[in-house]
């Protein structure tokens, strides 16, 4: 009963693969990239890409649980290969914002949205891990901390609840080997709403250093994000920051309720990765 992580070299991805295969249990990492894989000894790796049926085959024999990254091209051919494998149980790294209003026409809500629906109508045993907001995303501030620069935010005031990735494969583990999480659809988030500007604070605490916060325009802030992203993502994401400024962002699901272990926090996440804002840790 082999079981397939899909995306492994992600850090959600990762961290199941290491957590299954610590546990004794037979897993299988795939990847586009296989040959980029560094995984412990005893883990078979396959390639797998959605849009080429040919990769099914390998990356399938003999799986029986799926841990799968959402991508929509290809999803509907890959449902009929693992149902003819005989998979028993897909869980999909989904996003909260497949529940938005929006979600049909926002780019990054119909591309998670896109794949509930294809596994839904497969039929296949599946369990959607609805997350929220990385704690990761903080990354993004590393270069301005650790160059001592402001850090510029066209939504400085928007509430997350940010999530640990630890905490998402916590969850997606036990949504592979148990059967409480068999069939549903959970929102995960961190245990605290934050705004931007108070994690920036807690950064600063934990760094020991003063973050400065510098407002800047939306149109400022387009301008910035397109060196590093496609116009259509830029506005998702704005559109979604300046929603979330307006009230504190709701707790939903945590390893708390889910697991009965306490959810990481973004102070200790902030402890874990404080290297990263610092101008060696580039």
């Amino acid at each position: 009963m082999t079981i397939l992580v899909t995306g492994a070299r992600g850090k959600v991805a990762r961290a199941v693969l290491d957590r299954l295969h610590a546990a004794g249990l037979p897993v299988r990492a795939a990847s586009a990239r296989p040959a980029d894989l560094a995984v412990p000894d005893g883990v078979e790796t396959a390639g797998l890409v959605l849009d080429r049926p040919e990769t099914f085959a390998a990356a399938l024999d003999g799986v029986r649980q799926v841990f799968l990254y959402p991508e929509p091209a290809g999803i509907g051919a890959f449902t009929e290969a693992a149902r003819a494998a005989g998979v028993e149980c897909v869980v999909l790294l989904s996003s909260s914002s497949v529940l938005a209003p929006d979600a049909e026409t926002d780019p990054l809500a119909s591309h998670n949205l896109g794949v509930e629906r294809a596994l839904t109508a497969s039929g296949l045993p599946c369990t959607f891990l609805r997350a929220g907001a990385f704690a990761g995303n903080a990354f993004a501030w590393a270069h301005p901390i650790g160059h001592g620069l402001p850090v510029q935010l066209a939504y400085p005031e928007a509430s997350v609840a940010p999530i640990h990735a630890e905490d998402i494969a916590d969850v997606a583990v036990e949504a592979l080997t148990g059967t409480a999480l068999r069939g549903r659809a959970v929102t995960l988030t961190g245990p605290q709403a934050l705004t931007f500007r108070e994690q920036l604070a807690v950064l600063a605490e934990v760094l020991g250093c003063d973050i400065a916060v510098q407002s800047i325009s939306r149109a400022e802030a387009e301008e910035q994000m397109a060196r590093f992203m496609p116009p259509v993502i830029i506005g998702s994401l704005l559109n979604f920051w300046a929603a979330a400024s307006a009230a504190p962002a709701t707790i939903a699901d945590t390893t708390g309720t889910l697991l009965g272990t306490p959810a990481r926090t973004f102070r200790q996440w902030a402890v874990e990765n404080a290297s990263a804002f610092t101008a060696q840790g580039e």
